[in-house]
């Protein structure tokens, strides 16, 4: 099984109008202005991957910079929708020029210059931290509350160096052996649920923190995530233990030499209490000894082919 390659460097791979070419060659990402990060393991190729497409699925979102379209609309989003509208996103280095002035939302976030954490109670290790931070400030720039935000795309198993390589006709040494690549949909039981919950405690635990976290993804994680859990989520108001989902989606299409639009699909609030209850949830588990019925088939199989 491998993944197709949708998009690199914002463009579609089909598309070989000059603006995308130039945007290859560049080997810049369109969303941050920086070189692209993406490298291969083997080799150190910049592969400047944003999409890619299962076999058997829709597309998947697999840079989590490619959400940053349209100069970082979904903090944009975000803030709009927890502070209200008319407000200003500004960075860190930007409160001194602006004192005085209202509406401003200071965004905290290593691309942007500054990356806060909540220090552990025992001093210990690096503190809790969430991708970014959105706070609104006063015109005498005084907090008034804050929000945390979580950006979530997903990874990949394996490598699609292979189809990467045939696709833009450059050859591969025999050397290089990608294995079959995928989505790393396990990291939704491994790492994402469990970061949420640890870091919905955290900020549930500010003052301040009057809206919850957010979490923004792409439209198949937010599926997933649904999918692993036991129980339905319920709906719930804005708290400091609210936990808002919002995902997204890329436009259908687009032509050609333009990058396709991230387009806001829905949003769903509820509370980390509640999503550890659906986590931990025994409704919706497989049959009794469905495993075991498992076991042994694999076991009669084995010795039905020693048979013949």
């Amino acid at each position: 099984m491998s993944l197709e390659i949708v998009e690199t460097f914002g463009y579609l791979t089909s598309d070989h109008s000059e603006a995308a070419e130039a945007q290859r060659r560049s080997e810049i990402c369109p969303f941050l202005r920086k070189t692209c990060w993406k490298r291969f393991r083997s080799g150190g190729v910049i592969s400047g991957t944003c999409t890619v497409k299962p076999s058997q699925s829709g597309e998947v979102i697999v840079c989590p910079d490619r959400l940053y379209a349209e100069d970082f609309r979904v903090l944009r989003d975000v803030a709009e929708d927890a502070f209200g509208p008319g407000l200003r996103l500004i960075g860190p280095a930007d409160v001194a020029a602006t004192q005085g002035e209202q509406h401003r939302v200071v965004v905290f976030g290593k691309r942007w210059g500054k990356e806060l954490r909540v220090p552990k109670s025992d001093a210990d290790g690096k503190g809790f931290s969430a991708d970014w931070i959105l706070v609104r400030i006063t015109d005498a720039g005084k907090i008034e509350e804050f929000v945390p935000v979580e950006v979530q795309s997903m990874d990949t198993t394996g490598s699609y160096q292979g189809e990467w390589f045939k696709l833009f006709g450059k050859h591969l040494d025999e050397k290089r052996k990608p294995t079959n690549s995928n989505i790393n949909w396990e990291n939704v039981n491994k790492r994402i649920i469990p970061q949420l919950l640890v870091k919905g405690n955290v900020f549930g635990n500010e003052p301040l923190c009057r809206k919850g976290l957010y979490f923004i993804c792409p439209e198949p994680v937010y599926q997933r995530l649904n999918m692993r859990l036991g129980a339905k989520l319920s709906r719930r108001p804005k708290q400091p233990t609210a936990l808002t989902f919002r995902w997204y989606k890329l436009a259908e299409r687009a032509t050609a030499g333009s990058i396709r639009q991230l387009e806001f699909v829905d949003q769903f609030t509820t509370t980390i209490e509640n999503l550890k209850e659906a986590f931990n949830s025994t409704l919706n588990l497989p049959a009794m000894g469905a495993m075991a019925t498992k076991i042994q088939k694999a076991l009669d199989d084995s010795l039905n082919k020693v048979k013949r």
